[in-house]
């Protein structure tokens, strides 16, 4: 018997493990080995996987993110004594790698899952909370002049960086990464609105338009995802969500005012796509951009983040 880290077809074993493990979960969707295997980039680390070995087979398997996320332990009935020893071997892996804090996000409704992170010295810290909002019920900005919408530059970095300090869980070199340098959308999808051009931002947005990504009504809100292009989600694995907007502000009683300019803005860009509803996501911690949220888009639903320190 023995702890090792992954290695080649062991995919096929993590498959079997998780959907014995957590069917009796609510909502339990099935995992499937195209979708584990699509996890395995070219740069996929093996060792952020741990397996529990019996007999030469997996009976379960925990793993770790570099960002700090960590699973829980899954494990094939009557193995169930192995979650303890893979935890902490995830936990030993994360210190070797400096990771000053953890977390795990799992459905609020995963008791299991609660249950083992806070007897773990885990504390729910937040929600990630998820809205959506149809363009026809769009609210319409105050008639006003003196702000303007320009696309976000390049030199606007470090001036974003401070405008989203309390959201942004991220470096300039890491946001820089982000958002100028991401796979997944073009720069030209960051927006910056000024109180005249060329002038201090008073608010930056982004929003991400693909047709091949998520429907946002399709999706389980209460499944824990972050949603790609979310201020304050970054460094994170995210889903891709087509119609995503988040943004952030300079001044928080401001937030409403210059958040609806930027949702204005935003449906003018979405005029000649077939984009009818938008998408948000948004940290419970940060409350006025959750009034903002509230106010304007429809509440779809949420998730916690439990962390702790090592």
């Amino acid at each position: 018997m023995t702890i090792r880290t992954y290695q080649p077809g062991d995919e096929v074993a993590q498959v079997g493990i998780y959907n014995e493990a957590a069917a009796d979960q609510p909502k339990f969707k099935p995992a499937t080995l195209d979708e584990v295997r699509r996890r395995l980039a070219r740069d996929f680390d093996p060792a952020t996987r741990f397996y529990a070995v019996e007999a030469g087979r997996p009976v379960a398997y925990a793993t770790l993110q570099a960002n700090g996320r960590v699973s829980l332990p899954w494990c094939r009935k009557g193995h169930e004594r192995w979650a303890e020893p893979l935890f902490e071997r995830v936990l030993e892996a994360l210190r070797a790698r400096n990771v000053p804090r953890v977390f795990a996000a799992y459905r609020a409704d995963w008791a299991a899952a609660r249950d083992f992170f806070l007897a773990h010295g885990f504390t729910q810290t937040r929600e990630m909370l998820n809205y959506f909002l149809d363009l026809v019920e769009m609210p319409t900005p105050a008639a006003r002049v003196g702000t303007t919408v320009t696309p976000l530059e390049h030199d606007d970095l470090a001036e974003l960086h401070a405008l989203g300090a309390g959201v942004f869980r991220a470096g300039p070199a890491e946001l820089e990464r982000e958002l100028w340098h991401n796979p997944y959308f073009a720069p030209d999808s960051l927006l910056g609105l000024r109180g005249k051009p060329g002038g201090k931002l008073m608010a930056a947005g982004v929003l991400v338009v693909n047709p091949a990504y998520a429907n946002p009504k399709l999706l389980d809100a209460m499944m824990p995802c972050f949603r790609l292009g979310t201020f304050g989600t970054e460094g994170l694995t995210a889903k891709r969500v087509n119609g995503l907007f988040s943004f952030v502000v300079a001044e928080p009683h401001e937030a409403n005012r210059h958040g609806v300019d930027l949702l204005a803005h935003a449906a003018y860009q979405l005029l000649e796509t077939p984009v009818e509803t938008l998408a948000a996501q948004v940290a419970s911690d940060v409350p006025h951009l959750v009034r903002f949220y509230q106010q304007y888009f429809r509440s779809q639903g949420r998730f916690p983040l439990y962390e702790r320190t090592l």
